[in-house]
This record gives structure tokens, C-alpha cells and sequence, in this order.
């Protein structure tokens, strides 16, 4: 073992000590899907970079690594789940150590080769490689990683979204030139910027993607890197702040030309650390009025908001890798049940505002913006204030009002000319597939269920599902020529599409 990896060790005997979890104790509850990852390399050709261990001059296209979690209605065994080890090596690849030797892992990189580490490199995940994406059109949420961390460091959060419907691609954070980042510096910061717009760009390639329903989520330095993305990016609809440096670094965020507070017209939620101890304080150097003062929260005017403080988490727990790897410090942390009882929820939370703002429930909106102690928590657990938006959102129980009062005609025309007065109106896709089969089967309103989905298929062109539904009301209704039109375009849209080929085979007898 090498000198470094000694002091280090020295150093966590004397002011930490080693938790024991597990995945397992976290149970996090899934949602109704499998989960299924994906992980490739691309590259951005507008980028130049240099891997930094080869030890060359060679200049090449910026890599990017991009790891995906998907919903899938496949039901394979468990035993063919990924592992952490497996996680594992996509660290090491996008640390540019591929051919480290496991064994050595935990010696390499940033955690400390206990047994209980060793111990959860063989637990198994939630997760499966090589299984067909669910049919369907499902939310994006754009995960950046925080400061120089890898794509797959908040992987148990990323699971259990996908399980509960949602799309999830992340890549890692690197410096503009190599893997290096130069300090949080405002270079770093449009560095990450880019690549999260990459990602918005990539996701686009994947089937049953919604492009139309985009959040970001960033833990710590990538807090601050999609909040900037957002500023420049209309199709990023929410934005989850997991202890975000847009808390700590605002200076920095306010010195890029893209900066404009009056940009950022989304739901944000912020979840925050715990109140560090003055200890801990004086010893690291650190400014107190951070576990106060919020000036970016405060200064927000266009946003619905949402700042949570989590009493029982230390900033590195905001991820699966440091609830589960990172030695607990004795001066701060808390046992390690408290800490997973608080991931658990941050995990909850997260999911409900993505359900609310992205899927317009009702329900999960409620979660939201209730007090914690109404939601059943103890106060102990979470502190919690919200600050609603200066301007008055539109919504689509409105817009359904309007509809419904000219018989659902012209739903075109109304959309674009509500849109004029109300430029934050939205209409979820998933939201109008709905209530267009609520009226296709009630048969006093059929024809009205055929007029939303035409307006559906007019707002979102890419939809196979949305072409499988409009199928359907034309087959309800008995116009076959029109209903086998739709179902070849939905095939067209996704290939795969199962109904569309049943469907097909049926009115072409």
C-alpha cells in the first residue's frame, strides 16, 4: 500500500469512524417497473480534451460517458441484477483507469478499503443491463454529478426514479481541457453547463423519451451547473437542488454572461444539509452564515419554490456512494440509521415534486406543498418553506374549462391563442392521453376524446403512444381506414409497438 493511502487511513482513524449500511437498509420502494441501465461513451465533436494518465499530446473530441436508467415491463431474475462492483467500473472508466485491477478500487479512489466497504461492492442493485425499455413516453430528469464525481454516484436515487417511470441520464464531471476540474471556477461551471445540454441533446435518441417534460437534478457543484443550464434552456421544465452549490457558490454563478435570475421561471426545489456544528465550523474554515443565509432562494421571483433542510444529513449523504462508502465523521454525523432515514426521504421528496411539476399530479402537488408534520414527519427530521411564483400559472384543469365550454372544437386554435396570454401554460402529454380516453368511452363525448387526441398529436408529433390512442378512438368509433393510418404511424414512431402490430393484423383480415 502506497505512503498516501496510509496517511489517509491515519487520518480517518483518528476523526472518523466506518458505518455499516446496505442497500437493503436504505429500501427504497420501488415503483411498478424494472429498471434498466444502459452505459456508452459518445463524444462531442465541437470539444477537444486529453486524457490525462496516457501521457501524450494526442488531443481528441471530448468524450462524453453517458450512463441511462430506464422504466421496462421486462420481469428478469434477480440474480441477473447489476452489483455495486459493476458501478464500480464505470468509475474507473471515467476516471481513466480501466484496466485497475478491482481489487484495487477501493484503494484507488476516494473511499477507504474496509470490509463493510468491501462488503458492498457485492451487493446487489435494482437494476439490469440489456432489457427493452417500456413501452410509453416517459419524463427526462438530467442528473449532474457533483464536483468531479462520476455519472453513477447517486445510482440506489436514479433506480428508484426509473422504477417509478422516469428516464434518467447522467454524465460525469470533468474539466474543460481533462479529467481535472480547475477549482469550481466559472470555467468549470460552463463546463458542466455544456454537458448537461449534450445530455438534452442525447436523450433526444433514446425511445419513448418526452422531450416536452425535462428537469435537472444536481448534487452540490452540479447544483449550480443545471441551474445555469436552465437559465439558457426553456425545455428544462424543473430543477432538483440535492444540497446544490447554488446555495454556497452563487459569486460564481453570477460572474457567467448567461446569468439572469429572471431566466430561471420553474419549480426549483432545494434540499439542504444540516446545521454544521461551530466546531466544525472553526476547524474547516467555514463561513456560518452558509447554514442560514440563501440569497439565491430569497432572490427568486418567477419560480414556484421549495428550500427543505434535512437535520439528520451531512452534505455527503445527498448520494448513494457516500451513504454507503464515506466514513462518517464523529464531530457531525448521525448514526447511520438517521442518515439512511433521511436519504430515504430526500428520495421521496425528489420523487414527488418531479410528480407534481412533470406529471401533473395532484396528489404528489399536495406532498409538496404541505408542512412536513402534515405529510407525518417529525419535526426532528426536516425543516421546510415554500414561496409561490410573482406570476399566476395557468394550468390544464384550465385549459380543459376552456375546451370544454366551446364542445372541444377548434382545440388548436385555442391552444395557440391561450398560449399568447398565458406563455407558462402546459399540457402534458400524459395528461391529455388521459382525458381523451375519459371522453372516447363515454359515448355522448366520443368525438370530443378523438378532438383532444388531434390537438395531442399536434403538440407532440413524436409520440408513438399518443398515434397508439388515437388509433384506438378512430377503431372505437368504427373508422377503421383512419385508425389503421394511425397505428402505422405509431409503428413508424417506435417499431416495437406490440399493440399497433396486433391491431394492424386485425383490420387488415
Amino acid at each position: 500500500m502506497n505512503s498516501r493511502i496510509i496517511l489517509i487511513l491515519l487520518i480517518f482513524n483518528a476523526s472518523f469512524s466506518f458505518g455499516q449500511t446496505s442497500l437493503e437498509e436504505i429500501a427504497l420502494e420501488n415503483g411498478a417497473f424494472s429498471v434498466g441501465f444502459r452505459h456508452y461513451v459518445t463524444a462531442d465533436s465541437t470539444r477537444t480534451y486529453k486524457r490525462v494518465y496516457d501521457w501524450n499530446n494526442t488531443t481528441i473530441p471530448r468524450p462524453i460517458p453517458v450512463s441511462i436508467w430506464y422504466p421496462s415491463t421486462d420481469h428478469p431474475k434477480q440474480s441477473e441484477a447489476r452489483t455495486v462492483l459493476d458501478y464500480m467500473q464505470v468509475l474507473k472508466e471515467e476516471e481513466e483507469w480501466e484496466y485497475l485491477p478491482n481489487e484495487q478500487i477501493l484503494n484507488w479512489f476516494y473511499y477507504p478499503n474496509t470490509v463493510e466497504n468491501q462488503q458492498h461492492l457485492q451487493e446487489v442493485t435494482r437494476a439490469f443491463t440489456g432489457i427493452k425499455p417500456a413501452n410509453g413516453n416517459f419524463p427526462v430528469l438530467v442528473y449532474a454529478p457533483s464536483y468531479q464525481a462520476s455519472s453513477i454516484e447517486n445510482f440506489a436515487l436514479c433506480e428508484y426514479l426509473a422504477s417509478h417511470g422516469y428516464i434518467v441520464i447522467s454524465s460525469p464531471s470533468r474539466g474543460t481541457e481533462n479529467r481535472f476540474l480547475e477549482g469550481g471556477t466559472e470555467k468549470d461551471l460552463e463546463t458542466q453547463a455544456r454537458d448537461i445540454e449534450f445530455l438534452l441533446a442525447e436523450i433526444t435518441k433514446f425511445p419513448n423519451a418526452n422531450p416536452n417534460q425535462i428537469a435537472t437534478m444536481g448534487f452540490s457543484f452540479g447544483g449550480l451547473s443545471n441551474v445555469l443550464a436552465q437559465m439558457r434552456n426553456e425545455q428544462i421544465k424543473a430543477i432538483v437542488s440535492l444540497d446544490g452549490s447554488i446555495k454556497y457558490q452563487l459569486k460564481t454563478l453570477k460572474k457567467s454572461p448567461f446569468f439572469n435570475l429572471e431566466n430561471v421561471d420553474v419549480p426549483f426545489i432545494h434540499f439542504a444539509q444540516k446545521n454544521i456544528p461551530e466546531e466544525v465550523l472553526l476547524a474547516d474554515k467555514i463561513d456560518p452564515s452558509l447554514d442560514h443565509s440563501f440569497e439565491f432562494y430569497d432572490s427568486l421571483s418567477n419560480s414556484q419554490a421549495y428550500s427543505l433542510k434535512f437535520h439528520n444529513l451531512s452534505h455527503s449523504y445527498f448520494s448513494t456512494l457516500g451513504v454507503l462508502f464515506q466514513p462518517r465523521d464523529e464531530r457531525q454525523d448521525k448514526s447511520d440509521l438517521e442518515i439512511m432515514e433521511s436519504y430515504k426521504l430526500a428520495s421521496v421528496y425528489t420523487l414527488k415534486f418531479l410528480d407534481a411539476f412533470l406529471k401533473d399530479d395532484q396528489e404528489a402537488l399536495k406532498f409538496i406543498t404541505n408542512q412536513p408534520s402534515d405529510n407525518g414527519l417529525k419535526e426532528k427530521l426536516v425543516s421546510y418553506r415554500s414561496k409561490q411564483a410573482d406570476i399566476q400559472v395557468f394550468s390544464f384543469q384550465d385549459f380543459n374549462e376552456l375546451a370544454s365550454t366551446q364542445k372541444y372544437q377548434n382545440l388548436i386554435s385555442l391552444h395557440e391563442s391561450t398560449l399568447k396570454e398565458h406563455p407558462d401554460l402546459k399540457l402534458p402529454e400524459g395528461n391529455l392521453n388521459n382525458l381523451g380516453l375519459q371522453l372516447l368511452y363515454n359515448s355522448e363525448t366520443a368525438q370530443n376524446g378523438i378532438n383532444i387526441f388531434l390537438l395531442a398529436t399536434h403538440l407532440y408529433p413524436e409520440s408513438a403512444n399518443l398515434f397508439d390512442s388515437l388509433g384506438e378512438a378512430y377503431l372505437f368509433i368504427g373508422e377503421n381506414e383512419k385508425a389503421m393510418e394511425n397505428f402505422e404511424k405509431s409503428l413508424h414512431l417506435y417499431p416495437e409497438n406490440q399493440n399497433a402490430i396486433e391491431r394492424l393484423k386485425q383490420l387488415q383480415k
